[in-house]
């Protein structure tokens, strides 16, 4: 049996075994995304050796993609409007403050700690890092313990900022010279990677939209393939953003957001079926692939990258899951009446994931000079979230949200406890175990 099928056994048997006892670490330290990097640890070359990059490159690079794009996708079609205006001080903080301000902090620190890098890749280094992904820390999320309103905070957040961030690592990546978004310049940078693909996933998602109401109000539309109907809105925008020159990443972001915008907007009133049910699908398949995606991360990155630390790395990851979160988190909800210990919180748990992996390898394939310690500081970065923001999850929840009932005994009008509409946002390794309360 060749070394391809050997691999593909060693990934399915991981993802069944955990599949059988998913429900098991739900209230553990052993979060999901632990089990599968660790997994990938031990299948990669630092172990068994079953996955490896130079001899499956190709392949793996175009799973991590599709993962991000679906992820992408669904994360933005499941974020409503009512959300970013109800108690959406919280994630426009977070977002038009925190997310600017970290990338910058990331970019400052970086700059004597990660000496031979370029400005613009110690830029790149910043802005891969300050995506936030909630999946690493689900189980923080979704405990019934934290107020809704933190809740859908991180949720909104790690929805949107994915998308935010991209147009500045693609402008960054067009200053790096070699590069291909640098051979186009900055205009054609600008109107093809953000301008071009912003209007194509507006334009496939919004047309899509709207003929699957059409559909769906004459019954022609079967009820499995309405489920299916996302995945090739999502697949249509991403091409057609790349065979233009585009950012494919960009326009599926876009075009998840359009997609759930239309879907509530022309919604007609005998509709009994809520349109979030219509990205189920397609959620559920994207958590499948960001659990073999971070299985490949632990194989192809982060393994081979433990034999290579250095102390500078080490640190920048540490200053990276702190300071550079934590201090732009306190900055951007100054005076928003938030306790102190709801902002370290919401600090805290700002886990990197899927996107900074994916965009990471991205820079691989362009030959950036210096893309050797930009992949190390990326998978120790990322690593170092898994285990930390995984093990602390469950436990941080239940301290906080007991600290905060005791002062919410004692003192009257407490933010925290805004009545907030629960988000229908799944991100990450599938839905909660438990139902949103």
């Amino acid at each position: 049996m060749s070394g391809g099928a050997w691999t593909g056994v060693a990934v399915a048997g991981v993802t069944a075994a955990y599949a059988l006892g998913s429900r098991r670490p739900a209230s553990t330290p052993l979060s999901p995304a632990i089990v599968f990097v660790g997994s990938g640890i031990l299948l990669g070359p630092a172990a068994l050796d079953l996955v490896d990059l130079k001899h499956d490159a190709a392949p793996i690079i175009v799973l991590l993609e599709a993962a991000l794009a679906l992820v992408l996708f669904t994360d933005a079609m499941t974020v409503r409007g009512r959300d970013l205006v109800t108690g959406g001080f919280l994630s426009g903080r977070l977002l038009g403050i925190g997310l600017p301000l970290s990338i910058g902090a990331g970019w400052l620190l970086a700059w004597p700690l990660l000496p031979g890098l370029t400005v613009w890749e110690l830029a790149l280094v910043a802005a891969i890092l300050a995506l936030t992904d909630a999946a690493l820390g689900k189980a923080a999320l979704f405990h019934s313990r934290v107020p809704a309103l933190v809740r859908h905070g991180l949720n909104v957040e790690s929805g949107l900022n994915d998308g935010m961030v991209l147009p500045f690592f693609v402008l960054f990546l067009a200053a790096i010279p070699g590069t291909q978004y640098a051979e186009e310049g900055a205009a054609g940078v600008f109107w093809r990677a953000l301008v071009l693909s912003t209007a194509l996933g507006l334009l496939v998602s919004g047309l899509g939209g709207r003929l699957l109401q059409w559909s769906r109000a004459r019954g022609w539309a079967a009820g499995e393939w309405r489920q299916v109907y996302p995945l090739a809105l999502a697949a249509a925008s991403y091409e057609l953003a790349v065979v233009t020159g585009g950012s494919g990443f960009i326009a599926a972001w876009v075009a998840g957001f359009a997609l759930g915008f239309a879907l509530r907007r022309y919604r007609t009133d005998h509709e009994q079926e809520d349109p979030d049910r219509t990205a189920e699908f397609a959620g559920n398949l994207g958590g499948f692939l960001a659990a073999i995606s971070l299985l490949v991360f632990g194989a192809v990155l982060l393994g081979p990258t433990l034999e290579h630390l250095s102390w500078r790395i080490i640190l920048y990851a540490v200053l990276s899951l702190t300071v550079v979160r934590m201090l732009p988190v306190a900055l951007s909800l100054a005076g928003s009446g938030l306790r102190p210990p709801t902002v370290a919180y919401i600090g805290w748990f700002g886990p990197r994931g899927l996107a900074s992996v994916v965009l990471a390898l991205l820079v691989v394939e362009e030959n950036v000079r210096g893309v050797e310690l930009l992949g190390r500081v990326v998978a120790i970065t990322v690593g170092l979230s898994v285990l930390l923001h995984g093990i602390s999850a469950v436990a941080l929840a239940e301290r906080y949200g007991r600290r905060l009932e005791k002062t919410a005994a004692i003192t009257r009008d407490l933010r925290e406890d805004t009545s907030v509409p629960e988000s229908s946002v799944r991100r990450g390794l599938g839905p909660p175990d438990k139902p949103e309360r």
